[in-house]
């Protein structure tokens, strides 16, 4: 498990490192650091493959992070890199699946029916780190989407509930706190 880990850990960074990635460096600090840690102990408590867990929460945004016109589909693109790469390294079919299975179904927006506890544990750690970080969900709507003040709040509001329905009870626990601050801090101030 290690050195798989090793390969896809370094590849996905150097992504996240490249001057093509849109989002930043911040992509991997802000973002799939956190996924992969949500991933692991969501797994660990759920009794579940962890090292399918963990190579999903790598690799889940892997293909917008290498070519940004892919987010809409990213899910789908994410996935058959996925393949490959792990294709390459001679993992096993059967935790391929499982991986590909994982990114596929991890969208919120996408409605995909999650079939396995790992797809769920990838789905509920990609919510957690959007609650986890806030400062990542800052830069992704002023300075990715270039939305202005209302519409950034607004994409934030919905972003946040989405991900709150995602979660596993355990998840949701885990992170009920971070829930409760950012319900507060984007409350609707009276006018």
């Amino acid at each position: 498990m290690r050195s798989i880990l090793s390969i896809i850990t370094k590849t996905v960074e150097a992504a996240c490192k490249s001057e093509n990635n849109i989002y930043g460096y911040s992509a991997w600090t802000h973002h799939i650091q956190s996924v992969v840690a949500f991933s692991k102990q969501l797994a660990e408590k759920k009794q579940a493959d962890v090292e399918v867990a963990v190579l999903a929460a790598l690799l889940h945004d892997y293909a917008q992070i290498a070519d940004s016109t892919l987010y809409p589909e990213h899910h789908i693109h994410s996935a058959r890199l996925a393949r490959e790469l792990l294709q390459k390294q001679k993992f096993p079919e059967e935790k391929i699946a499982q991986v590909e299975h994982c990114i596929l179904s991890h969208r919120g927006s996408k409605e995909i029916p999650r079939e396995t506890i790992e797809a769920q544990i990838l789905a509920s750690a990609d919510s957690m780190a959007h609650f986890d970080n806030l400062d990542a969900l800052y830069s992704l709507v002023f300075k990715v989407k270039k939305l202005e003040t209302g519409e950034g709040r607004d994409f934030v509001m919905k972003k946040l509930a989405r991900s709150w329905k995602k979660l596993l009870p355990e998840a949701k626990e885990m992170v009920l706190p971070l829930y409760e601050a950012a319900q507060t801090l984007f409350a609707e101030s009276p006018k």
